[in-house]
């Protein structure tokens, strides 16, 4: 003889149509978020290796924003020596010209602009602080002052405010760029060719037609400014070196992070397809549950004694 237990049935019908509605839930949530879990809890085992490659993505990230970081202030710092060398080649090409032109008038004042070009260009700042500084990059490396003045003043080593802390930055797993300059060291040659200039001058004016003192001075100078702007030019060389450097190292990081959003994407994401298709089944499995439960409602022994 066949049992019929009418509670029983529709105790397995309800607990189906629980199970049916959680489905389709979880189907809502992956189609709305295309991701197969809202915590790493949902993704079981593998949220060991996701939690791996988030940390690994973020040590990247965080290499790759102070590489940016590097990479900003290696461009202002070409600036900046573009300007001083500008500033030691006009220099130069100045008393060429005033040599040339056997007449000395203006020269001394087309100097004058000159170090105020390479002074401006040794102070130069990148996001409110001075590149040539050293440590001290909330003082000027220099004080802002005419040939005059500068030429008054004990020595040209005095001149430098900087300390010899140069930058250096961690742009990714072991390795370091020292990417800092220092005013002093790329200074100080030219101030001394200035210097030593005003000081010529206050002894024997440089105006007028040249006497054959002033035109060896002067030449003199040419070879010294020549010296002092082919260090310097060998310095910005070596900036534009880590340029290259930081630049293959970001290119890099960025290849990497691509890579891990990726993988990340692989393990945590759901075909669209898919997901739809699963919320798609999920629907008729509850109208279908829902279907047993409302006959079950109707279900008698009454049925089975006719």
């Amino acid at each position: 003889m066949t049992r019929v237990s009418t509670l029983g049935s529709y105790n397995s019908a309800l607990l189906d149509l629980m199970a049916s509605q959680r489905r389709l839930n979880d189907a809502n949530e992956k189609v709305s978020t295309e991701r197969a879990a809202t915590d790493l809890g949902g993704f079981g085992r593998g949220a060991e290796a996701l939690t791996a490659m988030k940390s690994t993505h973020a040590r990247i990230t965080g290499f790759k924003d102070t590489a940016d970081t590097v990479a900003a202030r290696l461009e202002t710092q070409a600036l900046a020596f573009d300007r001083v060398i500008d500033g030691a080649k006009s220099a130069r090409q100045a008393i060429a010209d005033a040599l040339a032109a056997g007449r000395l008038d203006g020269l001394m004042a087309e100097l004058q602009n000159q170090f105020q070009s390479v002074q401006d260009g040794l102070n130069t700042k990148h996001q409110g602080q001075y590149l040539f500084a050293g440590g001290r990059v909330d003082n000027a490396p220099l004080d802002q002052m005419t040939l005059e003045e500068m030429a008054a003043q004990p020595s040209v080593a005095g001149l430098f405010n900087n300390d010899q802390l140069k930058q250096s930055s961690r742009i990714d797993e072991g390795s370091w760029i020292q990417s800092g300059f220092l005013a002093s060291e790329m200074g100080t040659e030219l101030y001394g060719i200035f210097r030593d200039i005003q000081q010529f001058h206050e002894a024997t004016a440089l105006e007028g037609s040249p006497t054959p003192a002033m035109q060896q001075f002067l030449t003199d100078q040419l070879t010294r400014l020549d010296q002092a702007r082919d260090s310097i030019i060998s310095m910005g060389a070596n900036n534009g070196a880590m340029q290259n450097r930081v630049d293959s190292v970001v290119e890099a990081q960025e290849k990497q992070l691509l890579s891990l959003e990726q993988l990340t994407k692989g393990k945590t994401h759901v075909d669209p397809l898919r997901a739809v298709t699963e919320l798609q089944l999920a629907q008729m499995a509850i109208q279908a549950s829902a279907q047993v439960v409302s006959q079950l409602r109707d279900v008698s022994l009454l049925n089975y004694l006719r």
